[in-house]
């Protein structure tokens, strides 16, 4: 009879209980099944108004409690599931899915129920690609901007037939926008310390600087949205946590004097000693907070780290308790790396541009150095026969002797303006504390003298070289020096005669002999150190053997 109610009957009870369902149910078209498996198929196939089971049988009150547990599972899932069909109906859909589609999903459209979203890829039809017996997983873009993952596995009926599909789809909107925002930040990273060749030969070391805060702040503000910033470079001489830019914060909030100690220094202080983000849900309740800017509830500071060493901090803060997650970790300390790296590459161009400079020039001073000694050696020679002769020519010489000394000091000058203002210093061991110290280094080998004017004005020295003995006296009684190297084999007098010559010169200098190892016929050392002699350099000597014999001159 058309219209009679469809009912399932699962049960596998005793004839007896069939017939008398049957009388009640008389008006009712009756479909019977013995378990659950062919109740399934009938389910599939059918559509029936009830489902009748025997309650005494406790295998099909096991499997029922199982089927109506895994329902009650699917509903609360975070994920969107659906069953669809081979005509992409859905037949049925747990309640993400539903307030997905904005209301009951079953007999919908698959993909109109989801907004008739854009498939990703070139397979369009990615529930078809399933049907032939292989997940697939798509991504699918709603007209709302929410991105969906999209994973439609077959199910198979006894036939090993795909009947229908199991479609499962997660919200990845949040995950997009997550690493976009890292890819972001990447490119950031790359464009914040980025100087074309000529741009680099324009600007200054502060003006490199300068740049690279504006785009600190920028990239803050536009990828970020951080309002309140401060970022501190740490000083490893003094322990220091140095102001290097702050936004949203005076100049006195911004000035206060950190150092890097786990604790009394702040947050800020922590996290350079220890090296490691620290996230402040709540201010108030934070034992190792210091207040930076006014009305701050919450804060974040990562440390900006640079092959493996903390170079500086990076803080941010706002007046929202809890403003912060691990998200926002992730992205400060990708940010901070960023940050590091630019700033550890502004060092090199300014290590870079200072030491092209310095090179520029040694090797200016190294050409000019030998032959404006010539001329002072020479003018020295004339000057002493016309000192007390004739007092005009005297001054006359003097001047000459004046300028050629000049010159040397307008090498260096122009080279420490060329060089940035914020040089390197020297590890202590290469850097002793020669600056000013006046050298004269008597030696017939030219490469020696170079190097003299090489090592010791690197060292600040104020260098002049003699060829001989006799240049060298000449020189030694009309200028006044620090310290005198002079070599044993001179080619007009003996070590030994050189030595006390130039101690008679000049009694206050500190007097060094150079000598090659197991050379003086002469025994010049020998009749030196008798009298007097305390410093011998044995060529080839040591950079350090040189600093030791000059350490304390002109103290």
């Amino acid at each position: 009879m058309p219209g009679r109610p469809r009912i399932l009957v699962l049960a596998n009870a005793q004839p007896r209980a069939r017939e008398l369902l049957r009388a009640s149910l008389e008006e009712c078209e009756l479909v019977e099944v013995l378990d659950w498996s062919q109740a399934l198929k009938h389910l599939r196939a059918d559509r029936f108004d009830a489902i009748v089971l025997d309650p005494h049988d406790t295998s099909v009150r096991e499997r029922t409690g199982i089927l109506l547990q895994s329902e009650q599972v699917l509903d609360a899932l975070a994920d969107a599931v659906a069953v669809v069909g081979l005509d992409l109906r859905i037949l049925w859909a747990n309640r993400t899915f539903e307030r997905w589609c904005d209301g009951p999903a079953r007999g919908r459209n698959f993909y109109e129920a989801l907004g008739s979203p854009a498939i990703s890829g070139p397979d369009r039809g990615p529930t078809h690609t399933a049907l032939g017996g292989q997940t697939v997983t798509k991504y699918l873009e709603r007209r709302d901007g929410r991105l969906l993952e999209l994973h439609i596995t077959p199910l198979q009926d006894g036939d090993a037939r795909a009947d229908r599909m199991i479609a499962l789809c997660r919200d990845v909107t949040a995950d997009r926008h997550h690493q976009q925002l890292l890819k972001a930040l990447q490119d950031a990273g790359r464009d914040l310390a980025a100087l074309a060749p000529d741009q680099l030969a324009e600007m200054s070391a502060e003006e490199r600087i300068e740049l690279l805060k504006q785009n600190i702040v920028r990239f803050t503000s536009d990828l970020l949205h951080y309002d309140v910033i401060e970022l501190r470079m740490l000083d490893r001489r003094t322990g220091r946590l140095e102001p290097l830019l702050s936004k949203g914060m005076t100049p006195e909030e911004a000035g206060q004097r950190l150092t890097a100690e786990p604790e009394g220094n702040g947050i800020t202080g922590h996290v350079a000693a220890v090296g490691k983000s620290y996230l402040c849900p709540d201010t108030a309740a934070d034992p190792l907070y210091i207040e930076g800017a006014r009305g701050m509830r919450s804060s974040l500071t990562v440390p900006l780290v640079y092959q493996d060493q903390v170079i500086g901090t990076f803080n941010i803060e706002s007046p929202q308790v809890g403003a912060f997650d691990e998200d926002d970790v992730q992205f400060a300390e990708a940010f901070g790396r960023a940050v590091a790296e630019a700033l550890h590459t502004l060092e090199l161009l300014t290590a870079e541009k200072w030491e092209a400079a310095t090179h520029a020039v040694e090797a200016i001073s190294r050409e000019v150095a030998l032959p404006v000694d010539d001329i002072l050696a020479a003018a020295a020679a004339v000057l002493e026969r016309y000192v007390g002769h004739d007092a005009e020519m005297a001054d006359k010489l003097k001047s000459i002797l004046s300028s050629a000394r000049q010159i040397k000091r307008c090498i260096q000058t122009v080279g420490e303006e060329l060089a940035p203002a914020e040089r390197q210093p020297r590890p202590a061991e290469e850097a002793p504390s020669l600056e000013g110290v006046r050298v004269l280094v008597a030696d017939n080998d030219d490469r020696v003298r170079r190097s003299a004017h090489s090592i010791l004005g690197r060292w600040g020295c104020i260098v002049e070289t003699a060829r001989d003995a006799r240049e060298a006296i000449t020189m030694a009684r009309l200028s006044t020096y620090d310290a005198i190297l002079a070599d044993i084999r001179l080619p007009d007098l003996s070590g030994y005669e050189a030595y006390g010559r130039l101690r008679e010169a000049q009694p206050q200098a500190r007097l060094v002999l150079m000598t090659s190892y197991g050379y003086d016929p002469s025994h010049s050392l020998v009749k030196a150190r008798q009298d007097g002699l305390k410093h011998v350099l044995f060529k080839p000597f040591r950079i350090d053997q040189l600093r030791d014999a000059l350490s304390g001159c002109g103290a």
